[in-house]
């Protein structure tokens, strides 16, 4: 039979060994292990192609605590990704993020790597408190992958253990969450489900606010409120992996069989680091918990309790969406109206349909039909629609900002 987790300050590091973030106690011994990887080697000089990595690694070996590693090592690292593949960073909101109250922050899903990283960036630019970041061991695919990503204060979502040992590993990520915001008071970050709308409609997995009310020792609703959730929206002007998805797409729609590669997520992630994404944009939302305590009894149900946070998170998110000039270009297309041309001028509408067709070339899929390749243009253009279509069914709802 499953039991509750129970937490014991003396022994929390043995409980949650597994999926926790190393320590400073850990921290140099692991960061020395992982310079000496050539795994770690050949990606920071994919990355930095001029690096003197000597020079780079003795540099991180002075680094002495995590907390100096998530600023200065990776907080400069971020910014020089955003100097060179957006054109801008941006955040709203902060207000709503009160630095004496630790929340669980829960995102939509853009980015495999970036959207914890620039969150936490926005962070730092403010003098915010950084969260601990979830993160699926499906990604982990090198030991030194793991250690790296423990070392930056992120712990493991499990993925891989089958229909009997789910509830035991939700029953454990639960337990540790809620540990982080009421023991350790830190904040967290979570992704509203598993793995990126492919679509760019983005909507709350009911299994991940389930996960999130197990633990607590409280009733569900109650279990949920202790977490502070706060939505946050993000947007992207454009996305460096849409071309790949429409692959994706496609190759399901020859083969509803078809599954991505560990290769193809590797490829994803360097896409979605390094290449081009115009402006990126955070919306900060408001904390759910009044509008629960609200809408909901004290007592109410599980079901009841995840599906009106499911909602609120939705809404929210959909409300903070940035729109920019390729979300109303592609809506209009789609509907066959002008409704949104105010929102931009015949040189962006050219300038869009430029790298539509950019990107549609980047499709490695032998013998395209024209249907095919429409398809592909189609499915393009809605996943750039979505955040607009979604923000305007959302707009009357007391949730936005």
């Amino acid at each position: 039979m499953t039991q509750n987790i129970q937490h014991n300050d003396t022994d929390n590091t043995d409980i949650f060994s597994e999926i926790r973030p190393y320590n400073d106690a850990e921290f140099r011994a692991k960061l020395a292990e992982i310079i000496r990887e050539p795994g770690f080697e050949h990606a920071v000089r994919y990355v930095m192609p001029d690096v003197d990595y000597d020079d780079f690694t003795a540099k991180l070996l002075e680094v002495e605590t995590q907390k100096d590693f998530q600023v200065n090592v990776m907080g400069a690292f971020l910014e020089l990704l955003v100097a060179r593949t957006t054109k801008g960073l941006s955040v709203s909101g902060l207000e709503n993020y009160s630095p004496d109250c630790r929340h669980t922050f829960i995102t939509n899903h853009r980015d495999i790597v970036l959207d914890a990283s620039f969150l936490n960036l926005c962070f730092i630019r403010s003098g915010l408190p950084l969260t601990q970041v979830a993160i699926g061991n499906n990604l982990l695919i090198y030991e030194w992958i793991t250690d790296l990503v423990k070392i930056n204060r992120s712990f493991i979502v499990k993925r891989d253990t089958g229909v009997r040992g789910a509830l035991d590993a939700a029953r454990q990520l639960s337990a540790y969450i809620h540990h982080v915001i009421t023991k350790l008071n830190e904040s967290v970050w979570i992704a509203q489900r598993e793995g990126r709308a492919k679509d760019s409609s983005d909507n709350t997995q009911e299994s991940v606010i389930k996960m999130l009310s197990l633990e607590g020792g409280e009733t569900p609703l109650n279990n949920l409120a202790a977490l502070n959730i706060v939505p946050v929206a993000i947007s992207y002007e454009y996305d460096p992996n849409d071309y790949l998805k429409v692959r994706e797409f496609l190759l399901k729609r020859r083969d509803p069989e078809f599954r991505k590669s560990k290769r193809d997520d590797l490829f994803s992630m360097e896409t979605g680091l390094l290449q081009q994404k115009g402006r990126v944009h955070f919306h900060i939302g408001k904390c759910i918990n009044e509008g629960l305590k609200a809408a909901l009894p004290a007592d109410a149900s599980r079901a009841d309790a995840v599906r009106e946070v499911c909602g609120m998170v939705d809404r929210s998110i959909h409300c903070g969406y940035r729109i920019f000039p390729c979300n109303y270009i592609a809506y209009d297309e789609i509907h066959g109206t002008s409704d949104y041309a105010s929102e931009y001028s015949a040189a962006d509408v050219e300038a869009f349909n430029a790298y539509i067709s950019a990107q549609l070339d980047r499709v490695e899929v032998s013998d395209v039909t024209p249907e095919e390749h429409e398809y592909m243009r189609s499915m393009m253009l809605t996943m750039y629609a979505n955040p607009l279509k979604n923000q305007l069914a959302a707009r009357d709802c007391e949730n936005c900002d």
